[in-house]
């Protein structure tokens, strides 16, 4: 009896801890597994964290970071790993969550391997809310999962981002307003060699948005294999695995936009993808269209938008037991509409990890192009509204 109770102990416990929870099987199972080696005494690493604290011993435990300034977050030698980023912002401009950018350097290296508009790393600030004088802002949404939590206006982030030469971590202001108080904290271990991370790959975010092209039934032949006009969240050269990705779509017309499989080329393919989907929510493992706003420690639809498929909708998809491996290369993607049949707004954060030196990420868009757009605001109709 004993050790049928220990096999199921994991089950047993979530079915305690409730519904209400948010906590999966799968995701109890790893938190376990990482709470099984709490105990185990380790050499050779150092827990650091650099922090905005007041260096005098005072309270004035925040930068100040001024319009068009970079400032340097976190800067570390050797080999080492982050393991958690902390940062909640007073700022007076209401787009501050596209305005600042985050960027991090691995190993020494000149180009970025993560560079994000600091709200969408953090999964937030999709949702717009109109504030005074006719203008509108920015909306923290408070969600949870494994690698990512915002509560309020307290984010956090728990990837993993190892370096054996050191690494650099900035923040630039676009806006034109400076922000009174950014407060962060960056929590890493210091190795005493690169042995821990000598098979570990870097970790790499990449932002983008876009107004999708819609493609006549004419031109596609209601057909998609080869998904040049897909969406694409990523591309990559090196070897890695794709182990994420954050979706806001911003629905131009009326109806269902879901209609759009992932596709991943693996490693050179062309046609067929290396892997199909069967729907955009089917791929955030929902399905028969999103119901209701949910956040689950690997899958979540964060933002719902209007009933009949207009305005802001924003949904995330972790592969924490289900990577996307690549030897040589990655395309990764999605149909908007079946076989590319929509125009909506696109916009996505996709992480991976990989060997260096990597493809430069793709430019990232200048402020103007990275503000929200005003077409968030498109009339719900009645007549537009689903039976």
């Amino acid at each position: 009896m004993k050790r049928i109770v220990a096999r199921f102990r994991p089950l047993l416990l979530v079915f305690l801890l409730g519904s209400t929870s948010l906590v999966s099987a799968a995701a109890f199972a790893q938190g376990a597994d990482a709470l099984g080696h709490m105990a185990d005494l380790e050499s050779g690493i150092k827990s650091k964290r650099i922090a905005s604290w007041d260096k005098s011993g005072g309270n004035a435990d925040f930068l100040q970071v001024k319009a068009g300034a970079t400032v340097t977050l976190a800067e570390m030698s050797g080999a080492g790993s982050v393991r958690h980023i902390w940062v909640t912002i007073n700022s007076a401009s209401p787009t501050h969550l596209r305005e600042l950018v985050l960027r991090m350097y691995w190993d020494g290296e000149a180009d970025p391997s993560v560079e994000v508009p600091i709200g969408d790393f953090f999964g937030t600030g999709f949702e717009f809310e109109d504030i005074a004088g006719g203008h509108y802002g920015q909306k923290y949404q408070s969600w949870q999962s494994l690698p990512i939590t915002v509560q309020d206006r307290a984010m956090n982030c728990y990837w993993e981002m190892p370096y054996s030469k050191g690494a650099r971590i900035t923040l630039s202001n676009d806006g034109e307003k400076d922000v009174d108080n950014f407060y962060y904290h960056v929590d890493y271990q210091q190795y005493d060699d690169g042995a821990r991370v000598a098979n570990k790959g870097r970790f790499h975010v990449q932002w983008r948005r876009e107004v999708t092209r819609a493609v006549p039934d004419s031109e596609s032949k209601g057909v998609n294999l080869d998904g040049l006009n897909n969406y694409q969240f990523m591309h990559a050269t090196g070897k890695g695995q794709y182990v994420g990705t954050i979706l806001s779509i911003q629905g131009h017309s009326t109806g269902w936009w879901g209609e759009g499989d992932d596709m991943f080329f693996v490693d050179g393919a062309s046609s067929p993808p290396s892997i199909n989907g069967t729907g955009l929510e089917d791929y955030f493992n929902n399905a028969w269209m999103f119901q209701q706003e949910f956040h689950y420690p690997m899958i979540g639809y964060t933002v719902k938008g209007n009933r009949d498929w207009t305005g802001v909708h924003a949904m995330y998809r972790f592969h924490v037991q289900d990577p996307v491996y690549f030897d040589k290369s990655l395309r990764a993607g999605i149909e908007h509409g079946h076989a590319n049949r929509r125009s909506d707004e696109f916009t996505s954060v996709a992480f991976w990890y990989q060997s260096e030196p990597h493809e430069k990420l793709e430019p990232l868009p200048g402020l103007k192009e990275r503000l929200p757009h005003p077409s968030w605001k498109i009339e719900l109709l009645p007549e537009n509204l689903p039976n």
